[in-house]
C-alpha cells in the first residue's frame, strides 16, 4: 500500500482554510499513488491551546461536522483515505469534553474509526480529556493500522501492543519541535517490526514551533521517505496485504515534496 505523511503550516484557528488545504494535499498525494494520507496533530486548528479551550463550541468538531466536508469530498473524489487530527467533541460540548481526536475517513468519505489521544502532555492535561487506553485500530486495504498522537509515542508499550494486536502499520500525528524527536520513529519501527508513518506539524503554535520532517520508515528502521521543514507530502509504499499484487508503476521511495 502507498501511504503519505502530509504537513503544512496550519492557519491558526481557521478550520475552513485548513480543511481546504488538507483537501488539496489529499488530491495531490492521491495523484502520486497514495491510498492513505495522514495529517499532523491539531492540523485543523493549529496547536492553539488557550484559544481552543476558550471557545470549545467553536473549535471542537464531531466526525460529521460540515466544516470537514471538503476533506470527505476529496476522499471520495480521489478514492483515498485520510487521518485528520483536531479538537474532538467529547461527551459534552464543553472544555471538559474536549479531546485531541483523530478521525479516519475511508475512500467513500465515511468514518472508519476515531482515536482520542490517551497520553496528554503538559498544559493539555488541564484543557483536554484523555481518551481510553484502548482503541486506535482499523483495517483498510487488507492491512491493520494503529493510531497514536504525539506524546503517546513516548510510551513504548503503545507500539508493542500494536504489534501484539497484529497491526502492521503504525500512524503517528504529532507536533514535535525538534528534528531529533522525529528520528525516534525509526527505532519504533525497528524495535516492533512495524512500518511507521509520522505526520508532523510545521510552524509556530501556542507552546512551541513544530519542525516538520514528517517521514515513513520500513519495519527494519529504513527511511523510505522524508520531508524537510516545508509543506508537502512524503509518499512511499509500505507492506502489501497478503496476496496483493505489486501495483504497476510503483513509485520508488521519495523524500522530496
Amino acid at each position: 500500500m502507498i501511504v503519505a505523511a502530509a504537513q503544512f503550516p496550519s492557519a491558526p484557528l481557521d478550520v475552513e482554510a485548513n480543511a481546504a488545504r488538507m483537501a488539496a494535499l489529499l488530491t495531490e498525494a492521491a495523484g502520486r499513488g497514495a491510498e492513505l494520507v495522514v495529517f499532523a496533530e491539531l492540523a485543523l486548528t493549529n496547536y492553539e491551546l488557550d484559544a481552543i479551550a476558550a471557545a470549545p463550541e467553536q473549535y471542537t468538531l464531531a466526525p460529521d461536522d460540515p466544516r470537514l466536508d471538503p476533506v470527505r469530498d476529496a476522499c471520495r473524489a480521489a478514492g483515498v483515505a485520510a487521518v485528520v487530527n483536531c479538537p474532538g467533541r467529547g461527551p459534552a460540548n464543553t472544555a471538559d469534553g474536549m479531546t485531541i481526536a483523530s478521525f479516519v475517513y475511508g475512500p467513500d468519505g465515511a468514518l472508519l474509526t476515531r482515536y482520542d489521544k490517551h497520553h496528554l502532555y503538559g498544559r493539555e492535561t488541564g484543557l483536554f480529556t484523555a481518551g481510553p487506553d484502548a482503541g486506535g485500530r482499523f483495517t483498510f486495504g487488507g492491512l491493520k493500522f494503529a493510531l497514536a498522537t504525539c506524546y503517546d509515542n513516548a510510551f513504548p508499550e503503545l507500539a508493542e501492543q500494536a504489534a501484539a494486536d497484529g497491526c502492521q502499520v503504525y500512524l503517528a500525528s504529532s507536533f514535535h519541535d525538534s528534528v531529533e524527536r522525529t528520528e525516534q520513529y525509526a527505532a519504533t519501527a525497528r524495535d516492533n517490526g512495524l512500518d511507521v508513518l509520522l505526520a508532523n506539524g510545521v510552524g509556530p503554535g501556542s507552546e512551541s514551533v513544530a519542525c516538520g520532517y514528517s517521514g515513513i520508515w520500513a519495519a527494519d528502521g529504513t527511511c523510505l521517505a522524508r520531508l524537510d521543514g516545508g509543506a508537502g507530502a512524503a509518499v512511499a509504499e509500505v507492506r502489501r496485504a497478503a496476496g496483493q499484487a505489486e501495483p504497476e508503476g510503483i513509485r520508488e521511495p521519495v523524500s522530496n515534496r
